[in-house]
């Protein structure tokens, strides 16, 4: 009997002792995006991921967009509501795209609703919970780990599109790992 891996790629961001932890965690997911394919290399001039357009370029990109902004807003619901995050790992596998945040604080995040929905801020566990497939919380040693799902674009999941190398290079190993077949 044949049994075929999907490929999976994680990506571990430490932030102890660091500052502008948004914006840092944003970038290290856009260059993981980027190498995964959900992005254009930059200076490429083409806004789709995977392919143009017609391979589901434009729904990559929304959809890496959409991953940006729920890194943002729960790396910022750590800063807020836990002294901020030590560490961020992104798991991307043929079906989803996994995002976890861990903290010190064993308080799991729970919805405020903003005493004035016009005015910014107490809108990130909503945000969180429109953007992503599944999402939660569990506690771990010393804190608590927040994670977000979202699944893997159609357009990547078809073509099982290998990650690119830092520079724009092809990997030099198979799009998927070795193993039975």
């Amino acid at each position: 009997m044949s049994e075929r891996r999907s490929p999976e790629w994680t990506r571990r961001l430490l932030l102890h002792g660091t500052t502008d932890l948004v914006g840092r965690c944003r970038d290290f997911t856009r260059r993981a995006l980027t190498e995964w394919q959900w992005l254009p290399e930059t200076g490429s001039g083409n806004r789709s991921g995977n392919g143009g357009e017609d391979e589901g370029g434009d729904e990559t990109a929304e959809a890496a967009d959409d991953v940006l902004l729920l890194v943002s807003e729960v790396v910022a619901n750590a800063c807020m509501h836990a002294g901020g995050p030590s560490s961020m790992l992104l798991h991307c596998t043929a079906e989803r795209l996994r995002i976890e945040v861990t903290d010190s604080s064993p308080v799991l995040p729970a919805y405020r609703f903003p005493t004035d929905p016009a005015r910014p801020g107490g809108h990130g566990l909503l945000i969180v919970k429109r953007l992503a497939r599944a999402w939660g919380a569990d506690p771990v040693d010393g804190g608590k780990c927040v994670w977000v799902e979202v699944a893997t674009p159609p357009a990547l999941r078809e073509h099982g599109a290998p990650p690119r190398e830092p520079h724009g290079r092809t990997p030099p190993w198979p799009s998927r790992p070795p193993g039975p077949s």
